[in-house]
């Protein structure tokens, strides 16, 4: 998730997450083969759209490695159960975890986790980033984010903004928002995506920050939902009339979840950077890139390296967002 603008990340953070590259390099002395059947972790429930791509992705390694590919759902957490199970498999190369870097850099924020995000798990490739739509409803009004903020700033507490939860993604965004227009917003925070979604439909609220989706965009297309921006890293191609967060001068509330491929610490580096270019060759095919782009979500490839740099940064960031809001997990 990129819940701030670029920032450098301290020494100690920076090292810890390296070190468990560290112990890879040191394991990847021998070169391995990659295992006939390959376990692929997925943090969150069969049939949502991180699964759907997870298991297309799935298919390809399959198909370019000659191996199987068996994914498995862990969800629960926020991710952080699927993540676990990735941190305490057997770094042989036959466990892969496919999940967004959240349960790295924002849950141990918000409480212990039984691993060590920095030290047990080891970023092999980054494979997309999700954007967050932020839509207004047929309570509000408002033509634009501009004349949303405007509403807010004249009337404090009268526009209710709804997101899936505390801690949430979209209430990360609305925190920025917050902090930056100097604005007084009502939080409404809900358990999951579907009944807000219901709620945002008969106009419960004014506004309601979500992760793109399949379900979202055919009420946006039917004009049910009005879409005002997007956190993304450019504008979208469903959507090319829609600005960024950051075009719209709130770059700290410019926020989308990055997901990627990640391994347990240990894992020869051998097989993490053959994962990596096949992950790589994977997201440059025509078939992987199309369901990517049909669900709002952006193709991300690159190294295992700048995926590490990425993820500790976001910690460092993440830490001072909590921190500042006095955000608490629900």
């Amino acid at each position: 998730m990129n819940f701030l603008a670029a920032s450098k990340p301290s020494r100690r953070t920076t090292t810890r997450l390296l070190a468990a590259a560290a112990l890879c390099a040191a394991s990847g002395a021998h070169a391995q083969a990659v295992p006939r059947t390959v376990r692929l972790i997925v943090a969150y429930p069969a049939g949502g759209v991180s699964d759907v791509v997870a298991r297309a992705l799935g298919d390809r390694l399959a198909a370019q490695l000659g191996t199987t590919v068996i994914v498995d759902n862990r969800a629960g957490a926020s991710g952080a159960i699927g993540m676990d199970a990735v941190a305490k498999a057997a770094p042989d190369g036959a466990t892969l975890g496919f999940s967004a870097i959240s349960p790295l850099v924002l849950s141990p924020h918000l409480g212990k986790l039984p691993f060590d995000p920095l030290k047990d798990i080891v970023p092999v490739a980054s494979v997309m980033y999700s954007p967050v739509l932020l839509v207004a409803t047929p309570a509000s009004k408002a033509k634009d984010f501009r004349a949303l903020i405007a509403e807010a700033k004249v009337q404090p507490g009268a526009v209710r903004w709804a997101t899936s939860g505390p801690a949430s993604l979209g209430h990360i965004v609305l925190e920025q928002v917050r902090a930056t227009a100097g604005v007084d917003i009502t939080h409404v925070p809900y358990k999951g995506g579907g009944q807000q979604l219901n709620d945002a439909l008969s106009g419960q609220f004014e506004i309601l920050s979500t992760n793109a989706s399949p379900t979202l965009s055919a009420h946006i297309q039917s004009g049910k939902l009005r879409p005002l921006a997007a956190g993304a890293p450019a504008r979208l191609e469903s959507l090319p009339q829609v600005p960024t967060l950051a075009e719209l001068g709130y770059s700290a509330a410019n926020i989308h979840s990055l997901f990627g491929v990640f391994a347990p610490a240990g894992t020869p580096a051998a097989l993490v950077a053959k994962y990596n270019a096949e992950i790589n060759k994977a997201l440059a095919s025509p078939e992987l890139r199309a369901k990517l782009t049909a669900t709002d979500n952006v193709p991300a490839p690159g190294t295992p390296a700048a995926f590490a740099k990425e993820i500790a940064s976001e910690f460092e960031s993440n830490g001072r967002i909590v921190k500042a809001a006095g955000i608490k997990a629900d």
